[in-house]
């Protein structure tokens, strides 16, 4: 499948479903935070396997601080613990690593380890696998807005060179292709203020499984799905133009 030039080039990835999989076994919400990161292992692989360039992770969101605050903290160590104990194997993997948000408030020690596992899995020339953490569209947005308008007040940027690209250099992701694929697991239908400069033109997967029962098979599905799509961007159907 990987030698396919119609793959999609970026993958995103909103895990979504993880309480509602923890209730449906009658199980604390945090079980299903731990199973779900517990898969992000398994989608990983199988991405590679496949020949995905990059694969992004919605995680947490600048909303979600909103939740019981002993289930964000079980959730912040659950992450920090999986990438103190994965980040090794990604670099022999040559995977690269790149995390997108906002540090606060995250805390100094979750901190480190994304920034440590940046800094290793740097030269990794692999595919790059992107962790959205305190991360939000409209935040990124707006601090885009931000950092050309400081751009502008010091003269290093021209007001009429501003354009889609120079906007696109000033967010979290750049250097980063848009996302080809957007997915969002449990029949969520909606994009909840993640990636919206970057999937303009994103093709859309609801499944209907929750993040935790999400595998290997059901990221290769995903990917069929999409390659049987006409991505037109604007444009007219080939077979169209003559009628």
């Amino acid at each position: 499948m990987g030698n396919n030039n119609d793959l999609p080039r970026h993958i995103a990835i909103i895990l979504d479903g993880n309480g509602r999989w923890a209730k449906e076994r009658g199980l604390h919400r945090s079980a299903g935070h731990r199973a779900g990161i517990e898969r992000v292992d398994e989608v990983i692989e199988a991405a590679a396997k496949i020949g995905i360039e990059f694969l992004t992770f919605f995680a947490f969101s600048t909303e979600n601080w909103s939740r019981p605050k002993r289930e964000v903290n079980l959730l912040m160590r659950y992450l920090d613990d999986f990438l103190k104990r994965r980040i090794q194997e990604l670099h022999k993997e040559n995977i690269r690593f790149k995390w997108i948000g906002r540090s606060d408030p995250l805390s100094k020690k979750l901190q480190k380890s994304l920034l440590d596992a940046q800094a290793l899995t740097s030269g990794n020339s692999g595919m790059t696998v992107v962790l959205a953490l305190n991360y939000g569209a409209r935040q990124e947005i707006t601090d885009a807005a931000k950092s050309i308008a400081v751009a502008v007040s010091g003269g290093s940027l021209d007001p009429a060179d501003i354009n889609e690209q120079v906007f696109g250099e000033h967010l979290y992701t750049a250097g980063l292709p848009d996302p080809d694929l957007l997915i969002r697991t449990s029949e969520v239908m909606r994009v909840s203020n993640f990636l919206l400069w970057q999937i303009s033109y994103a093709e859309l997967y609801f499944p209907q499984k929750n993040w935790p029962d999400f595998s290997a098979a059901d990221l290769e599905e995903a990917v069929e799905v999409y390659r049987k799509r006409e991505r037109r961007f604007g444009r007219v159907d080939a077979r169209q133009k003559d009628n």
